[in-house]
């Protein structure tokens, strides 16, 4: 497995390409603006074929260059979780008003607690983690140790629950469940260096139960 990154947009955040190196398959997980297209340069390069765009929430930092992904790769499925749907149909910030729009879309297809979704030989189990939105997901590969956790979990702290659409109490709810992975999982967050469970068990004052 390869991981490359690239970090932009107004919101600084993270934007992964994950590729099986064995078959050549990729996916890209989240897509901040002005991010995507040096990644699929990478793909590109490298003959590689992006399956899916995953999206851990829908949020407008995470989702902003979702048509670049498909008018480079049509054939690119956007999965997201039901309950954060309605952001991808309706774009855009609570806050303030971004220069620059973002298309509306369906989603291709749903991501759904327990499933698992195949990126190559790679397989990822989607896990269910409302609090900082709705419909929050994070992807785990035990064979890799990788947990991509969106915007649940930074190095030294948590997502934002003062939101509209956030939930303090899902929040907690979720964390105690990514707490119960392997202290040496590596956890690549949304925003932010990476960081691992045991690391954030001893030092996030928001990861003490």
């Amino acid at each position: 497995m390869k991981i490359h990154t690239n970090t932009g947009g107004l919101a600084v955040t993270n934007a992964y390409l994950i590729v099986d190196e064995t078959t050549g398959m990729a996916a890209l997980i989240d897509a901040p603006h002005n991010t995507t297209a040096p990644l699929m340069n990478v793909a590109k390069h490298n003959n590689w074929t992006i399956q899916y765009l995953l999206l851990t929430h829908g949020h407008w930092d995470h989702i902003s260059d979702h048509k670049v992904v498909t008018d480079q790769y049509p054939q690119a499925q956007i999965l997201i979780h039901h309950l954060d749907e309605p952001q991808l149909l309706t774009p855009g910030s609570l806050f303030f008003q971004l220069p620059y729009k973002i298309p509306p879309r369906k989603a291709d297809g749903y991501l759904e607690d327990g499933q698992m979704v195949h990126i190559g030989n790679l397989e990822f189990t989607v896990m269910f983690t409302p609090g900082h939105s709705p419909g929050h997901v994070v992807l785990y590969c035990p064979a890799e140790s990788l947990l991509i956790s969106g915007d649940l979990l930074f190095a030294g702290t948590v997502g934002r629950t003062d939101l509209p659409d956030s939930n303090p109490d899902d929040m907690r709810q979720s964390l105690l469940r990514v707490a119960e992975l392997p202290d040496t999982t590596d956890v690549r967050p949304g925003h932010g260096p990476p960081t691992t469970i045991g690391a954030e068990k001893i030092s996030n004052p928001f990861f003490n139960f």
